[in-house]
């Protein structure tokens, strides 16, 4: 077993090393700083499945570090919760197969809510229809799964939650995010106290 797990870990950590980098990252961030710290509005997320709890992860670290961040449940969001966006907002939407459905319909809601939104996809399909419809796109570069039946999310998801971890500490750099804004937004447990000791 240990040679086993040896060889799970190498898969993975050779995912993230193949992870296309380029220019898009970039964009990325400058939407975030324009549209949530320049704008005034906020950042959501969302994705379904294991996507949707990876989304939900980069919310509350996006909120930790200073840039406004909701999860929007794309399910829910046909049920009323759409009314959520206002004007500057930005989407962050996750999808390993770039077909989902229901996040397919999302883009779709929310552009007839307001034309003029923004959405950045994080997609391991550059081909797929969510990535057509990305105004800033992120591969994973399709890592395959060490599920041993290939097929739950496994190496994809850790791939997707090192790109939002890319987001949050690339625009914690841009808007100069310091240990005293951390303890402001972070009291409890041990970061609350470790924040305070650096102060």
């Amino acid at each position: 077993m240990i040679d086993s797990i040896k060889e799970l870990i190498e898969h993975e950590a050779k995912a993230i090393l193949n992870i296309p980098i380029d220019s898009e990252y970039e964009k990325a961030v400058n939407l975030i700083v324009e549209h949530v710290h320049k704008g005034n509005g906020k950042l959501i997320t969302s994705g379904m499945g294991k996507a949707g709890q990876i989304a939900m992860n980069m919310a509350t670290t996006f909120c930790s570090t200073g840039t406004p961040t909701v999860f929007l449940h794309p399910s829910e969001a046909q049920h009323g919760d759409l009314g959520i966006v206002q004007k500057n907002d930005l989407f962050l939407l996750i999808s390993n197969s770039g077909k989902t459905r229901e996040i397919l319909e999302l883009i779709e809601l929310s552009r007839e809510l307001d034309p003029e939104l923004k959405f950045i996809v994080i997609t391991s399909k550059k081909n797929s229809q969510l990535a057509k419809m990305a105004d800033v796109l992120l591969l994973t570069g399709a890592p395959e799964e060490v599920c041993a039946l290939g097929l739950a999310p496994t190496t994809s998801t850790t791939v997707m939650t090192v790109i939002g971890d890319i987001l949050v500490v690339e625009t914690m750099k841009r808007i100069g995010f310091t240990v005293e804004e951390y303890n402001k937004r972070h009291h409890g447990g041990y970061l609350g106290q470790r924040s305070k000791r650096l102060l």
